[in-house]
């Protein structure tokens, strides 16, 4: 009995292990729920001019999808620019006065995790360079 004992206790331990898909990783719950969610789900909405009807894109990033015509080139881009493309321009920031376009954005959802609001103009140089960080793929509009 006493060589027996340890044999079923590591038969016990393969069956335990056997149980558990190898996808699965320690602290997440894609198994739970039978897919994942992606850490970056957000809408671009995007008017040429203050007249214009918006053009409204959904995307996703990590894995790309969501109705962006580009998505993996725009999730390629905001990874690139990085989160902070995302903060508003500070109101104590000196900026050029060069006007860029009448174009306007709104991004909007969750970026790595984290909830956005922001809003993009082309009305001085700070928000032209934020703009063309992210760049015309992202915002999906040919600049004038």
């Amino acid at each position: 009995m006493r060589r027996a004992l340890p044999l079923l206790v590591l038969a016990t331990a393969l069956l335990v292990g056997c149980g558990q898909d190898s996808d699965d990783e320690p602290g997440t719950d894609a198994g739970a729920g039978g897919g994942s969610v992606a850490a970056t789900s957000i809408t671009i909405e995007v008017r040429t001019d203050a007249d214009a009807e918006p053009n409204v894109m959904t995307l996703e990033c990590d894995p790309a999808g969501g109705d962006h015509p580009q998505a993996q080139e725009a999730c390629d881009a905001l990874a690139s620019a990085g989160a902070d493309v995302l903060e508003p321009v500070p109101a104590d920031q000196v900026c050029t006065m060069i006007y860029g376009g009448p174009q306007t954005a709104t991004v909007k959802g969750t970026v790595d995790g984290a909830d956005v609001d922001a809003t993009f103009t082309r009305e001085n140089g700070c928000e032209v360079d934020r703009w063309e960080t992210l760049g015309t793929t992202f915002f999906d509009v040919p600049l004038q």
